[in-house]
């Protein structure tokens, strides 16, 4: 895997190394000792899926408030998406700030997403599926959404 740090502290792009033969290609996805080498969360709890049948929808922007925060990676398995991140943490230096970043199937791309930021996506093609691994278990008392 290939981490990236972004301009927003502690949002980290991961690309795939793909190991690519006539049959197709392997590469991993996750590795604790990877992850936990670049100061990245590792305690992955819940994995969930969202399907969005038309480009062009709106999903998003989303957070769960403490003590149910989350740390999210997040990565589009079919099809594409243009995804989306807000730091929410007012005492962060980076507060407010936001970054976009292609998630597509194609690209085999992966965005982890910290705690304390609002994340969203739209949808670029037909039947984007999108794969999330979360740090803390769905909490609908602590789940939030962002409009503006």
């Amino acid at each position: 895997m290939i981490f990236t740090n972004t301009a927003l502290l502690g949002a980290t792009i991961i690309d795939v190394e793909r190991r690519e033969d006539a049959r197709g290609y392997f590469g991993r996805t996750y590795c604790e000792r990877e992850f936990e080498s670049h100061g990245l969360p590792t305690g992955m709890v819940q994995t969930n899926m969202s399907l969005t049948r038309q480009p062009g929808t709106l999903r998003g922007m989303h957070y769960q408030s403490a003590p149910d925060a989350e740390d999210k990676l997040v990565r589009c398995v079919r099809g594409a998406i243009w995804d989306a991140i807000v730091d929410i943490r007012p005492e962060s230096p980076t507060y407010c700030q936001w970054i976009g970043i292609e998630l597509s199937e194609a690209n085999g791309r992966m965005l982890l997403v910290p705690k304390g930021f609002a994340h969203g996506f739209v949808t670029l093609t037909d039947d984007a599926a999108v794969n999330y691994q979360v740090s803390a278990f769905y909490t609908p008392a602590s789940e939030h959404g962002a409009r503006h």
